[in-house]
């Protein structure tokens, strides 16, 4: 979120160049939306691998608890399916504020302060 508002900040003389140029401020919200949800594919194909990995690690390696094959095996498929888009949605429902508020940009403002 914080990464994605300081990108929108540096970004505020293209937007309001493109703003001045006809790009409406649906596509504005779409544009930054789009650049965003990579973010959240990449997380999902990262996070979900290592955080499986993680369990396994610490459930092998703690040895006063004996967790039983149901404990270790929680993984199925529909489960990391739905992690998966979970972590595409939490990046675009995160871009949507920003988004909107690039959306909302004055373009004769944006232009005067650059």
């Amino acid at each position: 979120f914080n990464t994605l508002l300081l990108t929108i900040r540096e970004r505020r003389r293209d937007l309001g160049m493109l703003k001045a140029i006809g790009m409406t401020p649906r596509q504005v919200v779409g544009m930054t939306v789009t650049s965003v949800a990579w973010q959240g594919v990449v997380s999902g194909i990262v996070g979900i691998p290592v955080g499986i990995l993680v369990h396994r690690l610490i459930v092998e390696n703690v040895r006063i608890i004996h967790f039983t094959d149901g404990m270790i095996d929680v993984w199925g498929a529909p489960l990391l399916a739905v992690l998966a888009l979970a972590g595409i949605a939490i990046a675009v429902l995160g871009a949507l504020v920003p988004a909107r508020s690039a959306a909302r940009l004055p373009i004769a403002e944006v232009l005067h302060n650059e």
